[in-house]
């Protein structure tokens, strides 16, 4: 007996004997069988490819996509670890999804690593230079940052692409005050010590410890942003290049007689002891009386009151009253003023007041200038040493100049011995008693001010004189000032020309010297002789020497100071950071020395900042860079708009509005919002209104959007010239997009296939319909971006990128053609070939045109693409040549075509019922002309596709209106109907025609006020007149077919009823 297995193989043998014809019968009916489903299939194919629909494919695409999940691995999409510095490895299959945090990660190391963004100063290629405005050493980076940043690499970017040498240079300032501010606080906080504990020396020795450990971090933050920075010239304003730089530049100014050390009035720090410029003072709006807390004050001080008090005259004469909001200056007085044709003191010219505490003689002035006698009792105190006004009137009038505040801010002996050593707040109360006491208070009121506040320390400031030294503008300021009007500078945007010209007509001259330990030490020598009666630092204005170090400043001195005995001491002040930070577009190139770079590179191209800084650091850059660097330092300046909340309120920690880019990048929620805040320095208050803040405007916390959405929208943003209110939703929305460019490539690659090699060459008017259309709108897309990034206008850039990407390439192309792509069939053969092509080149091109404001996405799309066979293509896509106008693929009459046919699409989608959107109904165009009948008969195919109906019949004047319809108007010549049978709304349709009578009734009334207006026919060119005729004519044609519309409904709605 056989065994079990070869039993049934036995068994089986004879079946098959038995069963052979029957099998082979039933075989070749289910060959027939298969045959004949495969007919109908490829009949059913040829139906849905006449009336094709989105939807129909992507009903096909899901189950095919279903079809393929079975037998993915889920390791093909995920990116291999790439090792630092080198190329990114990509996975094998594209993620079904967008993942910033996946897609910027290891571009940026390969492309630094790769040397793409160093210049070369020996290249024969044009140079294009941006100094990037250097951020302070203590900074983090803002979102000011991440818009300075975003807008300087676009610009560098392109240009890169499009042939220049560019040079980005990177470097940080060493901020004096802030870092000062910074390392005090430190030092309190661990060893409970002041700089004046561990003096000058180890202080500074403090500060460049921090310097190393900590400062500097922002820049490595600008590479999460994908600055295009060439770090090989990385810089920092205290290097010895740059510290030689500031030192020669003081002592060429001083020399030429452009600097000067003088006793003028400053704005002072009592809590930091030091000078500080203009840009360091903010000012506070005070409406009434507030009281506000003042660092050194256990209690809040009084604001916004202005105190009237009576000065008792000489000779018995009666008295004169004067108001004031800083009541314990007038323990410094010098004088009173008045207008020399007020009536009511006409009897006092010449006569004097005594002031109350020391018997002063105060002198009553006339003085026009400052007076209006129609404020106030039109008497106006004078304290010349302590109010920018008053100085003025001192220097007029020759009066006495009376300090009457120590560094601190305390009361000095000049106050009087009742006042000595009090501090001016608590001053403030106690003078008011005294008058009190004396019977001379006479009252006071609410008074709106705008109160000088510190920025670094929060402290109010205090005019004060003090002998600085100063920088003499008025040379330096008429060749700035010329430099823009003959256009060797061009400002950008042009309304700040008139605020340049404004500034610089009335400048003042630049107090550059501060009481600070941090910084460039002012080079300049005191000289203490040995028979000088006053021994102080600074007694004898003529006893200064200025040099490059010690040894030439000795030298010099001996040579003055021939034959007597002095010692010499350096200044122990330093330099204003904005001094160092004028000479930046100088210093970063090696001036003062005559370097290769300096030869290449300077003048540079452009500088780009805030408009809040045009004259901080703008109009001294080109002060200094004229007349050190023999030109103007740049040959534009970008002003970019300051950024507020999406309220419109400046970004304060206080309010919880302050928005972190990283954190905008890289996504954060509400808790971590919050926990960034008790990090801070706010107190309970301030932290509990800050928190409500946060949870008002993220109450989901922020997505995560990545540096390419974030640099897209704050581009966009700079439409707003002046300031931006930013919505951290509009970032999410270009997230968004960012998915959509993805899906688009993704799509594109399923359609090019792994075998795709794309052409050197094509025949565009060989192409579809559609295909000539997306090139030649794509033209328009990048005549568009290069001339708007030309003319500075980034915001209609980034509006024509993302409008041919959004609503020409993915919205009507992709759909377009999504047909052909349905089979193999012969019959799209040509077709498929061509659209392959064309979205070959679109994505290629659009991409580049993208690439410099989305560096990460686009080049890790931009690698996915497959190359042509016979061209060498870049390594990198930052690399490769930006797009240029295409003369051969620009088409008027395509593109006018396509117009109509995506109106008729935008109209018939518009009909389809709200809670319908999947059915398809048959459609029918009404031509008005042989001519429009043409173009939609041409175009039926990709109407039918775009707008989703199953028939589309064209219509003459002659025909009847179909019933049942919803109706639409593309234009005078054109209407659509939409056979919605039962499905059909008449009241409805009613109601639509009518908003649409009101909407032209409105086109129609602006057009007829244009036409009638006065001087019109006169000074309007002929075109615009026939082209407004024209118009006015359309939207008369089009109330005529709306009109017949509603007659027709009626009539519906008639029979029914």
């Amino acid at each position: 007996m056989a065994p079990p297995d070869d039993e049934g193989k036995a068994l089986e043998g004879k079946l098959d004997d038995k069963e052979l014809e029957r099998k082979m019968k039933k075989d070749q009916k289910a060959k027939e069988k298969a045959e004949k489903k495969l007919k109908a299939q490829q009949k059913e194919a040829a139906r849905l490819q006449a009336q094709v629909t989105s939807d129909g494919s992507k009903k096909s695409e899901k189950k095919q996509k279903k079809k393929d999940a079975d037998d993915e691995n889920p390791v093909d999409f995920i990116d291999p670890l790439t090792p630092p510095g080198e190329k990114k490895l990509l996975s094998h299959q594209m993620a079904k999804q967008y993942s910033p945090s996946a897609v910027e990660k290891s571009w940026y190391a390969w492309w630094e690593a790769s040397g793409y963004f160093v210049a070369d100063n020996s290249s024969p290629k044009p140079p294009f230079v941006i100094v990037l405005p250097p951020p302070n050493v203590t900074g983090a980076l803002h979102i000011g940052h991440g818009l300075t940043a975003a807008i300087q690499d676009t610009i560098i970017r392109w240009r890169r692409m499009s042939g220049y040498n560019t040079l980005w240079v990177p470097g940080i300032d060493h901020a004096g005050i802030a870092t000062q501010v910074v390392v005090e606080k430190k030092l309190m906080r661990e060893r409970k010590l002041t700089r004046h504990d561990i003096g000058r020396e180890n202080f500074v020795s403090e500060v460049w410890k921090w310097k190393n450990q900590y400062g500097g971090t922002i820049l490595t933050q600008e590479r999460r942003l994908g600055a295009s920075l060439d770090w090989s010239r990385e810089c920092f304003t205290m290097d010895e290049k740059r510290s030689n730089a500031v030192t020669e530049a003081f002592v060429r100014l001083y020399k030429e007689g452009l600097i000067y050390r003088d006793n003028r009035l400053v704005n002072w720090d009592c809590t930091l002891r030091t000078a500080i410029s203009d840009i360091e003072v903010d000012y506070k709006e005070i409406k009434e009386e507030t009281l506000l807390k003042v660092p050194g004050y256990d209690r809040p001080v009084q604001f916004g009151v202005l105190t009237s008090f009576a000065y008792p005259l000489e000779g018995g004469l009666g008295e004169i009253i004067v108001a004031t909001t800083r009541i314990e200056t007038m323990l410094g007085d010098t004088a009173i003023a008045i207008h020399s044709k007020d009536e009511r003191y006409k009897h006092l010219h010449g006569k004097y007041a005594i002031h109350p505490f020391n018997g002063r003689r105060l002198p009553i002035i006339c003085d026009d200038e400052l007076v209006d006698p129609s404020f106030g009792t039109g008497a106006v105190k004078i304290t010349p040493a302590h109010d920018p006004n008053d100085f003025e009137v001192g220097k007029r009038h020759k009066l006495d100049f009376i300090n009457i505040f120590t560094d601190e801010g305390n009361i000095n002996s000049n106050g009087g011995s009742d006042f000595e050593g009090m501090p001016r707040f608590k001053a403030r109360v106690a003078v008011t008693e005294a008058l009190q006491a004396k019977g001379l208070y006479r009252g006071s009121q609410k008074n709106e001010m705008n109160l000088g506040i510190c920025s670094r320390s929060n402290d109010v400031v205090e005019p004060m004189i003090k002998p600085q030294w100063f920088v003499s503008c008025d040379s330096m300021a008429k060749q700035a000032l010329e430099a823009v009007r003959c256009k060797k500078i061009e400002i950008i945007p042009q309304q700040y020309e008139q605020d340049w010209y404004r500034w610089l007509e009335n400048i003042r001259d630049w107090c550059i010297s501060r009481q600070l330990w941090w910084g460039h030490q002012i080079p300049a020598w005191y000289v203490t002789m040995e028979d000088d009666q006053l021994k102080d630092m600074g007694s004898y204005n003529d006893h200064w020497v200025v040099a490059r170090n010690k040894v030439e400043a000795l030298s010099e001195a001996k040579g003055r100071f021939s034959g007597k005995k002095f010692q010499i001491n350096q200044d122990p002040d330093v330099l204003d950071t904005w001094f160092s930070s004028g000479l930046f577009p100088l210093s970063v190139l090696g001036w003062p020395d005559d370097t290769v770079d300096f030869r290449a590179f300077y003048p540079t191209s452009v500088l780009e900042t805030g408009h809040d800084i045009l004259f901080f650091w703008v109009a001294r850059m080109v002060m200094l860079g004229m007349r050190l660097g023999g030109d103007v330092p740049f040959r534009k300046v970008y002003l970019h708009p300051m950024i507020r909340d999406a309220h419109g309120r400046k970004m304060s920690k206080s309010l919880g509005n302050v928005v972190d880019p990283l954190e905008v990048i890289n996504g954060i929620s509400l808790e971590g919002l919050h926990k960034r805040l008790e990090e801070g320095n706010l107190d309970p208050n301030e932290l509990a209104t800050a928190k409500e803040g946060q949870k008002k405007d993220f109450p989901n916390g922020i997505a995560e959007c990545g540096a390419d959405a974030l640099r897209f929208a704050l581009i966009a943003y700079t439409a707003q010239s002046d300031k931006i209110n930013l919505d951290v939703l509009r970032v999410v929305g270009y997230r968004q997009w960012c998915n959509k460019l993805w899906n688009a490539i993704r799509f594109a690659m399923g359609k090019l296939g792994d075998n795709y090699t794309p052409p050197s060459t094509i025949v565009v008017h060989s192409m579809p319909s559609v295909c000539k259309w997306i090139l030649s709108v794509l033209n328009k897309a990048v005549a568009k971006t290069v001339s708007s990034l030309e003319s500075y206008k980034f915001s209609d850039a980034t509006t024509a990128v993302y409008s041919w990407w959004q609503f020409q390439l993915c919205d009507v192309f992709i759909e377009a053609i999504k047909p052909y792509f349905f089979n193999d069939s012969e019959e799209f053969k040509s077709s498929r070939e061509a659209s392959r092509d064309a979205l070959w080149i679109c994505l290629d091109t659009g991409l580049r045109l993208l690439h410099p404001f989305m560096p990460f996405v686009t080049e890790e799309l931009w690698q996915r693409l497959p190359q042509p066979a016979d061209t060498c293509r870049k390594d990198s896509i930052m690399i490769s040549e930006y797009p240029s106008v295409q003369e051969e693929w620009t088409n008027e009459q395509i593109e006018s075509e396509m117009e109509i046919v995506i109106g008729t699409v935008r109209k018939l989608r518009s009909l389809r019922p709200a809670n319908d959107k999947n059915e398809r109904y048959p459609s029918f165009a009404l031509c008005r002309g042989s001519d429009i009948a043409a173009t939609v008969r041409s175009n039926e195919f990709q109407i039918v596709t775009l707008a989703s109906i199953s028939s589309l019949k064209i219509l003459t004047e002659d025909d009847a209106p179909p019933a049942g319809c919803a109706i639409d108007v593309v234009n005078e010549n054109l209407s659509v109907y939409l056979q919605l049978q039962g499905a059909l709304n008449a009241e409805a349709e009613i109601e639509k025609l009518r908003k649409k009578r009101e909407d032209i009734y409105k086109q129609q009334s602006i057009l007829s006020q244009k036409i009638n207006a006065s001087g019109y026919k006169e000074k309007a060119p002929q075109s615009v007149q026939e082209e407004d005729m024209k118009k006015l004519n359309s939207l008369m044609e089009e109330l005529k077919i709306i009109s017949e519309a509603e007659k027709d409904l009626d009539q519906l709605i008639d029979g029914g009823n």
